[in-house]
């Protein structure tokens, strides 16, 4: 079941070509919400916005693998446009200069539907005439992205993971039911933590790396970046290719793979105080860079 789900998630990518000069970083599991007590993502918020103002000036493409917003806990878009405008009006500076790509992973599945994304804008940005109509309904979600490097016939399967998550794919809906109904309101009143997410269920965790490993060795080594479980993984050159960008959901910090000069390095974004007691922003490198070659 799942090995065919991923066979189908890679007929139908994406494909994007990237040669030397491309610069990407990717990043997933942003969860951004409405800044109630449930949204993980506002103690990081700053530090996001940090970060993307300086891909955007270094002109990277921005590619998110998915759950970049948080839509099992809240019910519609617009509460989480209005908590966290700022950063959505940096991705759309992406979107302006044709750098910005979009997964959806299990809590944003709904923009698998076309409509449903288009509705969602249309509620946020009402279009002044016909031309910015087209131009803005034009964003796509995709479910994965497969990266051919140039002049070659390697490429890189960019996935969110929940394709290796049988009941957070196929039962989406039951795990967002009790996600909104159940488990939220434990989480506020008792910090209980959602059993159905890989992230917070460490055996679950496993299960879907296994799984993703299994259909790479049964795919000839494939390269896989996923996110989905918020656990980076980062092999050693002659491993299993499975990297995984992390979250931006880290306890103050998040957590991303660049692409540069076709090498591959996952970068930490974090706050840094100094003997002064000044706080700053600051990116730390906790692996690579390697060149991709190394793992195609």
């Amino acid at each position: 079941m799942m090995h065919s789900i991923l066979d189908n998630a890679f007929k139908k990518a994406k494909s994007l070509n990237i040669n030397k000069d491309s610069k990407i970083i990717l990043f997933s599991d942003i969860h951004k919400g409405d800044n109630s007590y449930a949204d993980d993502f506002s103690h990081n918020m700053d530090i996001y916005k940090y970060a993307l103002k300086k891909y955007y000036e270094e002109d990277y493409t921005y590619i998110e693998l998915g759950d970049g917003i948080e839509l099992w806990e809240n019910y519609n878009f617009e509460p989480i446009y209005k908590a966290h405008k700022s950063t959505f009006e940096l991705l759309k500076l992406f979107y302006n200069d044709n750098r910005l790509h979009l997964l959806w992973g299990n809590h944003d599945m709904i923009f698998g539907d076309p409509i449903t994304v288009e509705k969602m804008l249309y509620s946020v940005f009402p279009p002044k005439n016909i031309k910015e109509k087209e131009r803005l309904f034009n964003l796509e979600y995709h479910e994965s992205i497969l990266l051919h490097i140039e002049n070659t016939s390697k490429k890189i399967f960019l996935i969110h993971g929940h394709q290796a998550d049988w009941f957070n794919y196929k039962f989406w809906k039951v795990s967002r039911f009790f996600v909104r109904y159940f488990w939220k309101p434990l989480q506020k009143w008792f910090n209980v933590k959602d059993p159905t997410s890989p992230a917070k269920n460490y055996k679950n965790l496993i299960k879907v790396e296994r799984k993703l490993k299994d259909w790479m060795l049964k795919n000839n080594n494939q390269m896989v970046i996923a996110g989905h479980t918020h656990r980076p993984r980062f092999p050693d050159p002659g491993l299993l290719p499975y990297f995984n960008d992390g979250s931006c959901v880290h306890p103050e910090s998040i957590i991303g793979l660049e692409i540069e000069n076709l090498e591959i390095v996952m970068v930490k974004w974090h706050f840094q105080v100094d003997d002064a007691k000044n706080r700053s922003i600051v990116k730390t490198i906790l692996a690579g860079p390697q060149p991709l070659e190394l793992y195609l």
